[in-house]
């Protein structure tokens, strides 16, 4: 009885974090994220090790943008390593205005959006947002990550990195902003974060 007391509050806990964890921070309309990502070719690459991963630094990499959606994952390969995606956007795809039109969504690593009515041009959507797999240099970026909602605008630096583990696989971060489809998410090794208040 007392086992089944504690999985059914882990599983109501886990529904909670859930729940609340999808609550959006409200923003006023406007531009709240101006620049894009800054991204800078290192003279040779870094290549360090978390958790039996290989990991290679292409780039470093800074950004501040809003979190248009983020994504827990639990299952698959990459889970161990980057528990959480952030569909992210900056420029035009930071301001409330354009946001309101658009339905956006994370699932199987990837993000989407929809709209019955282009407030901006495809291309411009696609040049200002992306879905990145956040890998955590430390435990404290880890809960940070963990702790994100939808709304907030962040601050990270970090590089854009490759990834290889046994058996062959392999995530390779893409290195454009204006790409889309398989392939085009960032692969971030996060090595520092913060909130705007």
């Amino acid at each position: 009885m007392k086992a089944l007391l504690l999985v059914i509050i882990a599983l109501l806990a886990l529904t909670i974090y859930n729940w609340t964890s999808d609550w959006e921070i409200s923003q006023p309309p406007g531009v709240l994220a101006p620049e894009a990502p800054q991204q800078t070719p290192l003279p040779k690459p870094l290549v360090f090790e978390k958790a039996g991963y290989q990991i290679t630094a292409l780039a470093r990499f800074r950004l501040s943008a809003r979190i248009l959606h983020r994504e827990r994952y639990w299952l698959d390969r990459g889970a161990e390593l980057a528990p959480i995606d952030l569909a992210l956007g900056w420029g035009p795809m930071s301001d409330q205005r354009i946001l309101a039109q658009l339905d956006i969504s994370q699932n199987g690593r990837r993000y989407f959006w929809w709209a019955s009515s282009l407030p901006l041009a495809a291309a411009e959507i696609n040049a200002h947002a992306a879905n990145m797999h956040m890998i955590p240099a430390n435990t404290e970026i880890d809960g940070l990550l963990k702790g994100l909602r939808r709304g907030q605008i962040i601050t990270l630096r970090g590089y854009l990195v490759a990834v290889k583990a046994e058996a062959g696989w392999s995530w390779r971060s893409s290195l454009s902003r204006t790409d889309s489809g398989d392939g085009a998410c960032e692969v971030v090794w996060v090595e520092s974060l913060a909130v705007r208040p």
